[in-house]
């Protein structure tokens, strides 16, 4: 599905599920041409060609507290890259938080689905192990931001210290983090499957998985963050299309304790929300400061 197809989908998908429409916003290939900040290292996390990320540092000396940045892009190849997301990345550095932009298999590449796609999530953010031993990093200061598909990558990073760490997914020594910024992407994959067709033009969660919920469900158990709640981590949800208000309301309601934060926006144009200089990415440069800022 062609990427300006994508735009018109997003509209549909909001005109259908009685939310915000994502007005006619900026398209992603528009977001791809702002201007970026070149990276102060480009790092390796795997072997495969997707398995690297770009780190971006603020002015100064730090150490400084990070964000790990995930695109988005349906999960699958050919939508978005970590281009979607370098001019957020760039705007975070900016604002004093150094920035961890990770490139990821998508559907439709090798060792893409689960569990490869979930493994690079899990594996870019460990990285950040390797790249404090180089840059001036706070690891005790760590929150993930995620757009759209991406939403669902930095829930999920967020709640991965409460997989088994035998779970195809899981890991010994996850890195933790102590909050999650979504932006207008699902928590409860699950509940997101026919939607998914709706707003991506194809099924693409069941492919993710492997099979549908009733079909995988220990998958969905470990993949899923609204089926890891309580993970004792600070969220907050930007839910305007894809992830409309009432779910995201709907996803804090069965927090379990979690500190879950809804920020719905309305008129607020999907691409819109990573687009340095758009009131909409103001709030989540905001929300990602939030988190980070002392408990």
């Amino acid at each position: 599905m062609p990427r300006t197809s994508l735009v018109l989908g997003l509209a549909l998908a909001g005109l259908s599920l009685s939310t915000p429409v994502a007005a006619q916003g900026l398209t992603p290939d528009a977001v791809d041409r702002l201007p970026t900040r070149v990276p102060h290292a480009v790092h390796r996390y795997g072997p495969a060609p997707q398995q690297y990320g770009q780190l971006r540092l603020p002015e100064g000396r730090g150490p400084f507290p990070v964000a790990v940045v995930v695109h988005g892009g349906c999960w699958t190849k050919g939508f978005a890259t970590l281009a979607n997301t370098a001019p957020l990345a760039s705007a975070l550095a900016e604002r004093g938080i150094a920035s961890w932009n990770i490139e990821y298999r998508q559907l439709g590449e090798a060792g893409a689905g689960w569990p490869g796609t979930f493994q690079d999530w899990g594996a870019g953010t460990d990285a950040l192990r390797d790249l404090a031993a180089k840059h001036p990093l706070d690891l005790t200061r760590v929150v993930t931001v995620g757009h759209s598909a991406g939403a669902h990558a930095a829930l999920w990073i967020a709640a991965r210290p409460t997989l088994a760490a035998d779970s195809e997914v899981g890991a010994a020594a996850p890195l933790p983090v102590q909050g999650a910024v979504a932006v207008d992407g699902p928590g409860d994959l699950a509940a997101f499957v026919g939607v998914d067709e709706q707003v991506c033009g194809q099924p693409v969660i069941t492919t993710l998985f492997g099979g549908k919920p009733a079909e995988v469900p220990a998958r969905y158990a470990d993949g899923s963050p609204a089926q890891r709640l309580p993970f004792g981590v600070a969220q907050a949800l930007v839910a305007s299309v894809v992830l409309p208000p009432d779910a995201a309301r709907a996803y804090a309601a069965n927090a379990g304790g979690d500190d879950v934060r809804v920020i719905a926006l309305e008129k607020a144009g999907h691409f819109d929300m990573i687009a340095p200089g758009q009131p909409s990415t103001e709030q989540v440069i905001e929300a990602v400061e939030t988190l980070l800022a002392p408990r």
